[in-house]
């Protein structure tokens, strides 16, 4: 089935629903999908409930009503037939309601992400075009190119006047100091987690008020050079998206707060933002920074657990994913890392591949949480795992066996 073909079979079975429950994954892809998709249902006089989720599985799908599921339920094969699953990880769900570029033949873990997939069926459900903008936060929330379908939807969006690209530090934050101090993505050693560094940096670029753009760019790589990957330092400045609907223009600084709402329990407010409410903007930056500080120190004390391969252990089950993808793009990795975070009776692992190191971390994932007797999976380089801690020993030996086999 043709993508365009699955988008108009979902988007006419929402159509028909009396009342819908949605589930969505908690970071800014998920949300962004999930709100998508609210938009579009609420304009069409559709009734229907949005949470966020840390994770899903079959036993959570409710029975009594018609369930959607965003940016998750593709690798869960024992989903009820009639759920309808939006995402882009590896498929092994196989009912008909299942939009999913890999079904189509594309690239899902770069060309095409759940909010990408979510606009193309809000597309069939009515005039939805001004959503574009919320497309560009699975972009790039989840790492992804502006190529294919990705292209597609920022071309329209930027033919209709809902996206504006333009150049810029690519820092999310408010002023300078914050965007600096905080910063994770890229993570800049001897800065991130450095407010008085950060402002010292800041104040001597400038001059009444107006600051030298180059002369910051190149403090800030003398600074980090020395830790930081080549991808990190490129990765400040570049393209950058306005977006005159949402509640916070530009898309990088909406994706981050979105993100860290999401993955700091607050899904809620993150939702709230994308459906363009700004009642709770304010708390939603403080989250954001509370959520940022969490991950730097988890950065920081992240504890290498053997000197054969880049296993490490964190305290904070929420900052796993982020602490993973530091420590994989912008700190010199030759191999894949995995970030254990634990977190009571379970624990998260995060597991990604740096540039340049290609390992199939979907099949890994699921192959070794599973004999642990938990689920796991995502994407090729990009994917994570969920068990019992009572488990965590035996995930460790397994995984340590496999990767260095």
């Amino acid at each position: 089935m043709s993508l365009d073909t699955a988008a108009a079979t979902l988007a006419s079975h929402l159509l028909e629903q009396e009342f819908v429950e949605v589930l969505a994954h908690h970071d800014a892809d998920g949300i962004a999908a999930a709100s998508i998709l609210s938009h579009a249902m609420f304009r069409a006089g559709g009734r229907f409930r949005l949470r966020i989720r840390h994770h899903i599985t079959a036993a959570d799908i409710p029975r009594d009503c018609s369930v959607l599921l965003c940016d998750f339920g593709s690798a869960l094969p024992d989903l009820p037939d009639d759920v309808m699953v939006v995402d882009h990880h590896q498929p092994r769900f196989e009912g008909e309601l299942h939009v999913n570029p890999h079904l189509a033949g594309i690239d899902g873990d770069r060309n095409l992400s759940a909010a990408g997939a979510a606009y193309l069926v809000a597309q069939k459900m009515g005039d939805n075009r001004d959503l574009a903008g919320l497309a560009l936060l699975g972009v790039l929330g989840d790492d992804q190119a502006l190529k294919g379908p990705n292209r597609e939807i920022a071309n329209e969006g930027i033919a209709n006047g809902f996206i504006t690209p333009g150049r810029g530090l690519l820092l999310a934050g408010r002023g300078l100091v914050e965007q600096i101090a905080l910063s994770i993505d890229p993570y800049l050693p001897g800065l991130s987690g450095e407010p008085d560094a950060a402002r010292t940096l800041v104040a001597a670029v400038t001059d009444e008020d107006e600051v030298d753009m180059e002369m910051l760019l190149s403090r800030i790589v003398l600074k980090a050079a020395r830790e930081a990957s080549v991808t990190a330092l490129c990765s400040l400045w570049g393209i950058t998206y306005s977006l005159g609907r949402e509640v916070i223009d530009d898309a990088g600084d909406l994706t981050a707060v979105v993100d860290a709402c999401g993955k700091a329990g607050k899904g809620d407010i993150g939702a709230s933002l994308c459906l363009r409410s700004s009642h709770a903007l304010q708390e939603a930056r403080e989250i954001t920074a509370r959520y940022r500080q969490s991950v730097i120190a988890g950065v920081r004390g992240a504890r290498r657990l053997d000197e054969r391969a880049a296993l490490y252990e964190v305290d904070d089950e929420s900052v796993a994913s982020d602490v993973a993808d530091v420590l994989a793009r912008d700190l010199d990795q030759d191999g894949p890392v995995f970030v254990i975070g634990m977190g009571g009776d379970h624990c998260s692992i995060s597991a990604r591949c740096p540039p340049g190191v290609d390992l199939d971390l979907d099949t890994l994932m699921r192959t070794v949480a599973r004999a642990s007797g938990g689920h796991g999976g995502g994407h090729r380089h990009r994917a994570g795992a969920r068990i019992s801690a009572a488990e965590v020993d035996r995930f460790r030996h397994d995984l340590l066996e496999a990767i260095l086999a």
